[in-house]
């Protein structure tokens, strides 16, 4: 079934928002840039060079002051100088599209962590199709900017501006005739640019939309058979696709104008530097040498022009799709100042609260204090808040109010600036297997590792499983490789946490969903990892708080009890009737 309507939308950066980045991609990679804009002025100067001596050429053919030698030299050089304009350029161009990669691999790098780094509300609530597009749609669209389209606006870019300069140098006038399409040119340009952005924002949020309707429909097909909402759900994906369609319309509405004006504006200055070159050519104001190398020029220009005319489409597509994309980092806030180094190992919960949905708090003015090295287990009946404040914890979300704190800094704010996980790690009943080798799957908790650290870590819990791998830990898993059980993946999770090496686990019923055997086995696996560390077990095996130095007792999003098993027991309180319900049922 698809999400609510009022499920909240991720934001799209505005304009100063993504200059600011752009310059940013710019500064980033100050040695390339430098390299690039070097090589393209000299291309562009080569080029440049070819059209005036074709007009030494014919000028000095005319006044017969030139001799068939010279002639000779002149096309020479004018030879040269074209061979030179194309391996600059290439040479240009090829370092241009090295930076380009670059750029698109920190942009990469970036979306995976800000999309990491979503608030956990907010990544549980937002729309599913909006967050894919964005992560894939939209980044393939600013990549296929930076490997084309950016490269090449910049090369003709300056290629324009030094013909624009060779025409003013051979004859002012012929140099403004020039220009007399620009202005056609620029008003063309104002009103697409004023226009498109938000036509390629709609058009991006459109297509999130029909991708939200699909996904959705797809996860909930047999609830969808079961309730007959076949039609329903027909009718909702055909509005999205008609909406997808007049958004596109729209945009193609507005190529339809911009392309044919500026074909237009190309013919204007060639034609009127033709006739006033002519006129002036006969009045003997003029060489015939400057007529026609100003008209070479002209030609010149417009290769150039229509690359930017072609790519300015294409830069407004990802000018849009740019600034959806960064439009997650405000949500995530990875870009805030650097976060502090925590002072110490105690974990604070400061009257914290926290709701999923306004006005309806999960948790409400918690205070707990977490020693070092300590064992601490949660409990409570379902729906008492203890899972969401594991999430708090752990930092997978910030409390609405009141702090969460390690050694005196939010965790939230460590979650954010990735520097938590060597800290906390927060161990839950879903397993993950990525894609990629064993050994990928365990050092991406410690890239620093070795094999011998990865291969202590799998004996460590328990994993003696590896051993029979006859490609050790070259061995691919998921999809195409090994599909690990949900013992084993568990055991993968552990192996990790064993690497990481954090000071508190945080584990929330990490073991439940497993069979009784299967479970026995995952229990050594975690008891051998929580060794000498802080452990707090949200658990509703109450043998667990039995083993642990303190219990904390929720209640409809409070903690109504915290002490050692035998002073709860003894207080005859919640936990006291927990445990006899727990003793009686087992």
């Amino acid at each position: 079934m698809s999400r609510p309507e009022e499920a909240p939308r991720l934001p799209v950066a505005d304009a100063r928002t993504v200059r600011r980045a752009c310059r940013q991609l710019l500064t980033n990679d100050p040695g390339a840039f430098s390299g690039m804009l070097l090589l393209t002025c000299l291309a562009a100067l080569a080029g440049a060079t070819g059209p005036w001596l074709l007009g030494r050429i014919v000028t000095g053919v005319e006044e017969q002051g030139l001799s068939v030698s010279g002639v000779d030299g002149l096309a020479t050089a004018v030879l040269g100088f074209s061979l030179s304009q194309l391996l600059l350029t290439r040479w240009a161009r090829q370092l241009s599209h090295r930076f380009g990669e670059r750029a698109l691999a920190r942009l990469r790098e970036e979306v995976v962590d800000n999309t990491l780094a979503l608030p956990g509300r907010i990544a549980d609530a937002v729309r599913v199709g909006d967050l894919v597009t964005r992560a894939t749609l939209d980044v393939s669209t600013v990549a296929a900017t930076m490997r084309n389209a950016a490269p090449d606006m910049f090369i003709a870019g300056v290629q324009v501006v030094f013909v624009f300069a060779a025409i003013f140098l051979l004859d002012p006038l012929l140099g403004l005739c020039s220009l007399l399409g620009l202005p056609l040119v620029l008003a063309v340009s104002r009103w697409y640019l004023a226009r498109s952005r938000d036509a390629y924002l709609a058009e991006g949020a459109a297509a999130g939309e029909v991708a939200e309707i699909l996904g959705s429909t797809a996860q909930g097909a047999r609830t969808i058979e079961a309730y007959g909402l076949r039609a329903l759900r027909n009718d909702a994906l055909d509005r999205a696709v008609d909406t997808t369609y007049r958004a596109g319309m729209r945009t193609l509405s507005l190529r339809t104008v911009l392309f044919p004006v500026t074909e237009f504006a190309h013919t204007l200055p060639m034609a009127l530097v033709l006739t006033v070159g002519g006129l002036g050519y006969f009045d003997g104001t003029l060489p015939l040498g400057v007529v026609v190398a100003a008209g070479l020029y002209v030609w010149q220009l417009v290769d150039p022009l229509n690359q930017m005319l072609v790519w300015v489409e294409q830069l407004q597509r990802s000018g849009a799709s740019f600034a959806r994309v960064k439009g997650v980092g405000l949500v995530s806030g990875t870009a805030g100042a650097p976060v502090p180094e925590p002072v110490d190992d105690l974990i604070e919960v400061k009257g914290a609260a926290y709701s999923y949905l306004p006005g309806h708090e999960v948790l409400r003015d918690l205070e707990l204090r977490v020693r070092p090295g300590e064992r601490l287990a949660v409990v409570g009946r379902s729906g008492a808040g203890k899972s969401t404040l594991g999430k708090l914890l752990a930092g997978v979300d910030a409390p609405d109010r009141g702090h969460v704190l390690v050694g005196g800094v939010p965790v939230a704010d460590l979650a954010a600036a990735g520097t938590l996980r060597s800290r906390i790690v927060l161990i839950t009943q879903q397993h993950h297997v990525f894609m990629g080798t064993l050994r990928d799957n365990l050092t991406m908790a410690a890239p620093e590792v070795g094999d011998e650290a990865v291969l202590a870590a799998l004996r460590a819990v328990e994993a003696d499983w590896f051993a029979a791998l006859p490609e050790g830990l070259d061995t691919l898993l998921g999809a195409g490789g090994l599909e690990p059980d949900a013992a084993q993946a568990q055991q993968l999770t552990l192996a990790r946490v064993q690497l990481a090496d954090p000071h508190t686990l945080i584990l929330d019923e990490a073991t439940s969903l497993l069979d009784p055997a299967t479970a026995r086995q995952a229990e050594r696996a975690v008891a051998s990892v929580r060794s000498n560390r802080t452990v707090i077990s949200i658990a509703h095996r109450l043998q667990t708080a039995h083993d642990a130095d303190r219990v904390a007792v929720m209640e409809a999003g409070r903690i109504v009890e915290l002490g050692t098993h035998d002073e709860l027991l003894a207080a005859g309180g919640p936990y006291a009737e927990l445990w006899r319900s727990w003793k009686g049922h087992d």
